[in-house]
């Protein structure tokens, strides 16, 4: 995680309580969220969509649902 993320993920952590760790983003996560941003992005034709799609991930997400799920979901539902 580089160095702005990390303080962002302090930030988020001071605010609401939750632990570092609950917040820590591993290799494999950070590469399917961002997987999920880019189909979002192209396969939309608005950039704008790509957090949008995120933030209904997380959502998601903290309802249980695997990510690699939700990536999958996603490609099909663009193809």
């Amino acid at each position: 995680m580089d160095a702005w993320l990390s303080s962002a993920r302090d930030a988020l952590t001071e605010r609401t309580g939750a632990s570092e760790s609950a917040l820590e983003l591993d290799a494999q996560t950070s590469e399917a969220i961002l997987e999920l941003a880019r189909i979002a992005a192209h396969e939309s034709g608005d950039r704008r969509n790509a957090p949008l799609v995120c933030y209904l991930a997380g959502l998601a997400r903290a309802q249980g649902a695997d990510l690699s799920g939700l990536l999958e979901a996603l490609r099909r539902s663009s193809s």
